[in-house]
């Protein structure tokens, strides 16, 4: 009867373990379409679009010694920001592995069959090649996290030296512009995976208490995403005194000035 009832708790991981990251999964993958095709309801999609024009601006006034500042000041925030993220996540992975290597971890959650005294009482497989894997997960993301911070701090020294170039300088303006903001938007969403990943960290480190803790966890990370990365402001008519003759025409003469437009995708 004992041995049922621990085959039935143990069951629990193949369960909701895989039902939880396919409700992280499958969020991110409806986010990702979203972006692509409605980059003015998502956060990551406006915050494209505005990235474009402050570097347009940046470079068409470079001759501007405040403007060029701004330039520099920005892209240091930026890569304090990441070199922040950079710093946690090695250290976490750093002290994820001795645990791994020295046994305390193991010695704590694997049930020995002594009563469960001294040790902690978990709901579904807790052996030490389960929680083997569990760390291995836990060191992975913060791994993941790691390298996509070298590589958003990469992208941000880039565009430092790119963004002070002056316009009227390049042969090609326009894709000057266009390469500037592309590396500038690598590096932001280098930056946004890796803090991706510390939250999806969160359910993984709960997953040591069971399968339970971390599908909860997986579903209530989904909803507080949801209302992160949606804006559905942006994209709305303003309502005012305007006609729609006037915004149209003020859009053309956006467009023909070279200005970005906001509905450009991303």
């Amino acid at each position: 009867m004992q041995m049922g009832s621990s085959w039935t708790t143990t069951q629990l991981d193949y369960l909701l373990v895989p039902l939880g990251l396919a409700v992280m999964l499958g969020y991110h993958l409806w986010l990702l379409l979203r972006i692509r095709r409605r980059p003015e309801t998502t956060v990551v999609g406006i915050n494209a679009i505005n990235r474009r024009i402050w570097v347009r601006f940046i470079m068409e006034e470079s001759s501007s010694g405040k403007h060029a500042v701004l330039a520099v000041q920005t892209m240091r925030n930026s890569i304090m920001a990441s070199t922040v993220i950079a710093s946690v996540a090695i250290t976490i992975s750093s002290l994820v592995a001795v645990l791994m290597a020295s046994g305390v971890a193991h010695g704590l959650f694997v049930s020995s069959g002594s009563q469960g005294r001294g040790e902690l009482t978990i709901v579904g497989a807790n052996n030490m090649t389960v929680l083997t894997i569990k760390f291995f997960a836990i060191l992975a993301c913060f791994l993941a996290a790691f390298l996509l911070s070298v590589q958003s701090i990469r992208y941000y020294s880039h565009t430092g030296l790119l963004v002070n170039v002056p316009l009227h300088a390049h042969r090609r303006p326009a894709r000057a512009v266009e390469y500037v903001t592309d590396t500038l938007n690598r590096g932001f969403y280098f930056w946004s995976l890796g803090v991706r990943v510390f939250y999806i960290s969160c359910p993984i480190f709960l997953w040591l208490f069971g399968p339970i803790p971390m599908c909860a966890s997986c579903v209530a990370m989904v909803s507080a995403l949801y209302f992160l990365d949606i804006c559905k402001e942006w994209d709305k008519d303003d309502g005012g005194d305007d006609g729609g003759g006037d915004a149209d025409g003020q859009e053309g003469k956006t467009a023909a000035s070279g200005r970005v437009m906001p509905q450009e995708v991303v």
